[in-house]
């Protein structure tokens, strides 16, 4: 038996023995408590010494079982051809999660996970943003080739109370599974914890897959105290990286969902800090699109994993007439701190109809090249605890500051930059306003091409590991690039790019 047929065969079986109980209680996933509380970023440095613990909320607690919710749609309010208009409005709401919990979020539109934003190539869109939290925040369209003053930067906020719009046209060509969140000066960690988050889908007019049905998985953390309502930052959050003790699908804790036949679905990674190494037992899987739109040709997957940010588009096809549960795979990522055994989180009950796998185009759409490359750029990431001020992340041993510009490109011009991850833990990399080739990674003096080609904003970076990329920013302005575990970029491992 071949590995894939081993692993779809083990995932099935493992599943079926235990869906029951993974659906009625899966509590024994998560420890107890959560350690050291330590609020949020503004109170770490003053809170280290802090011991006082919260209790987590079993995970028992909320439901499971429900149909796979359906993301709701920003509606479009304009009546001109070609144009996207919507109000986004940011503001903490109340959402009963059982007869007896009432939690607050922080929301776009009441809604978690906010409303999806779909439009075409070629559109232009005009967001208004009313910003009703207790904090400044911006909207980051995370992955679009947007304007830099458009692209939600830290130094752009929006004042408590206030509002701004954000225009800007989308270009031929950049059809992608997109995603919008805030992007606010230390504050995008909380505010993602709390719930601010969105899918943005830029639809091709001649899309090679639109005969398929769709459907859209947005994942997210949620980390609940005793009573309920959102837990605070404890100290080994900030260090690895928020993890909660739910993991939620389109909002839902553990939902059903059906599939019947081969079916194209959107995945996005919204979690402030954990990896998905995700299995689809009794299925064929076929990734055809990453983060920036559609490959040249499918791939055929045993495993996806999908760091925080990442996204990917995949053809499912049920291969077997089953129930199974889809899973994340155990993934050490080298946490910090105390050794914790990374076992398998169950994030939905599949009902399965076997079904045939399509007919795909040999070529699902030409990949523009960016030929060779003129210039070049170097990024080192490192980590440092320091006595009495907390954990610290850097790149090239600076920590994010917003009046210093760490690098300059010029627009136009095709670079390779070169990340290396000098530290003992997985980080991954992001940067706004284009999309990238990776060319190859290396790994104790091994380089090795990747498994498949395919435009990219975010890529993940194990231990010690060097990863090549070819890149080009087209449109002028201010460019952050940093790790997205969002606790990572909030203490410091942030750069930014002046692109003249």
């Amino acid at each position: 038996m071949n590995r894939r047929n081993f692993l779809t065969r083990l995932g099935v079986l493992v599943s079926t023995a235990i869906v029951g109980r993974a659906l009625a209680n899966s509590g024994h996933n998560m420890p107890a408590n959560t350690g050291h509380n330590m609020g949020h970023m503004g109170g770490m440095n003053s809170m280290q010494g802090h011991m006082g613990q919260n209790k987590l909320l079993p995970v028992s607690a909320l439901p499971t079982g429900t149909p796979l919710p359906t993301l709701p749609l920003l509606k479009n309010t304009s009546q001109q051809a070609n144009t996207f208009e919507a109000t986004l409005h940011a503001r903490p709401i109340k959402v009963t999660l059982t007869p007896e919990i009432t939690t607050e979020f922080w929301a776009y539109n009441d809604s978690i996970p906010g409303p999806s934003i779909e439009v075409f190539e070629g559109d232009t869109i005009k967001i208004t943003v009313k910003n009703d939290l207790p904090q400044p925040t911006t909207v980051h369209w995370h992955g679009l080739p947007v304007p830099a003053d458009q692209d939600g930067n830290p130094q752009d906020e929006i004042p408590v109370g206030g509002s701004r719009v954000y225009t800007f046209t989308l270009p031929e060509g950049c059809a992608g599974t997109y995603w919008y969140h805030p992007h606010g000066h230390e504050t995008v960690a909380e505010q993602a914890f709390r719930g601010l988050a969105g899918t943005l889908i830029v639809r091709a007019k001649n899309d090679p897959l639109v005969h398929l049905p769709e459907q859209q998985w947005l994942f997210s953390d949620l980390k609940l105290n005793s009573d309920g309502q959102i837990a605070d930052n404890s100290m080994m959050d900030w260090m690895n990286g928020r993890e909660g003790q739910f993991t939620l699908l389109n909002g839902s804790h553990q939902p059903k969902i059906t599939l019947t036949e081969a079916t194209r679905v959107r995945l996005w990674n919204a979690c402030s800090g954990r990896y998905l190494n995700l299995n689809f037992p009794g299925c064929d899987v076929q990734l055809v699109g990453t983060d920036g739109g559609l490959m040249e040709k499918p791939y055929a997957l045993e495993i996806l994993l999908l760091s925080p940010g990442e996204r990917a588009e995949v053809i499912v096809t049920p291969i077997q007439t089953a129930t199974a549960m889809l899973q994340s795979f155990a993934y050490d990522r080298g946490k910090m701190g105390p050794k914790v055994i990374e076992i398998p989180r169950f994030l939905a009950e599949m009902g399965l109809t076997e079904s045939k796998a399509p007919t795909l185009p040999s070529i699902l759409r030409p990949l523009p090249q960016l030929g060779t490359a003129t210039a070049s750029k170097y990024l080192e990431y490192t980590e440092e605890m320091k006595m009495g001020s907390g954990m610290k992340f850097y790149i090239n041993g600076k920590s994010h500051d917003m009046a210093r510009i760490d690098l300059v490109s010029n627009a136009g011009e095709v670079e390779e930059w070169t990340i290396f991850n000098n530290s003992h833990m997985d980080h991954n990399f992001h940067i706004h306003g284009t999309q990238f080739t990776v060319v190859n990674y290396e790994l104790d003096g091994d380089k090795r091409l990747p498994d498949y080609i395919g435009h990219k904003d975010t890529v993940n970076l194990r231990p010690y590991e060097t990863v090549r990329i070819k890149i080009r920013q087209d449109l002028k302005g201010l460019r952050m690039y940093h790790c997205h575990i969002l606790e990572h970029e909030t203490l410091g491992m942030m750069g930014q790019l002046n692109v003249i």
